[in-house]
């Protein structure tokens, strides 16, 4: 691709009620939440290191980069050649606390508050996998990605990539104001019980590599 955005048709666009209940839910949050995030980001620059916050570029809506920010999580661990350590090795015990409880996740709110995302939608994956959708999977990118979403509560990293990018697309043609309600309170449920964080043997999900030729995609 020689482009990291995408070329489609013109979606709905942003439903504006969507935009004022982030904006109603997000800044009465973040005002309530920043003496926690001081916590977090002293602790997390005690007990991991520099910097305090994980910083990357990311596809949002119409896959239009924009940065995510997150409280880091990892060490930076390089073997004998410089490459770094997998993810399981990396991931301290301070950080698998901050992921299991999505307190990692907190800094993401003024990315919301700013309307690069929601709170609810698809999550905002990594740059590379643009170029590896098929085109009903790239239409995850017709709404703005989320915080939380119908993926995240129906198994989060437990699912495959095919089974999230589905739950993805059905809730970019199913949207509505009740969807999102629903899905931000069993968010809260799935918090507290800490389903689905990582695939199962594994500190985090394996990388999306693309869809295999034989297999079809989108049905």
């Amino acid at each position: 691709m020689g482009s990291h955005t995408l070329t489609r048709p013109a979606s709905r666009g942003i439903p504006w009620v969507k935009r004022i209940v982030d904006l109603a839910l997000v800044i009465p949050g973040l005002i309530i939440a920043l003496p926690l995030m001081g916590i977090i980001a002293v602790l997390v620059r005690w007990l991991i290191g520099k910097p305090v916050l994980f910083k990357q570029d990311r596809p949002g809506y119409q896959g239009k980069l924009f940065t995510i920010y997150k409280f880091r999580t990892m060490r930076d661990l390089f073997d004998s050649t410089g490459q770094l350590l997998p993810d399981d090795q990396r991931l301290t015990r301070f950080g698998r606390i901050l992921r299991a409880s999505s307190l990692d996740e907190l800094p993401e709110l003024i990315q919301i508050a700013r309307g690069r995302m929601s709170l609810v939608g698809p999550r905002p994956l990594l740059v590379q996998y643009l170029g590896r959708y098929s085109s009903e999977q790239a239409r995850r990118h017709d709404v703005l990605p989320g915080l939380t979403g119908w993926a995240q509560i129906h198994g989060r990293n437990a699912l495959t990539w095919e089974e999230k990018f589905r739950l993805d697309v059905w809730y970019v043609d199913h949207w509505s104001l009740g969807l999102d309600l629903k899905i931000l309170w069993l968010t809260l449920w799935k918090v507290i019980r800490r389903e689905g964080i990582s695939q199962p043997g594994k500190a985090t999900a394996d990388e999306f590599m693309g869809n295999p030729p034989d297999r079809p995609t989108g049905q």
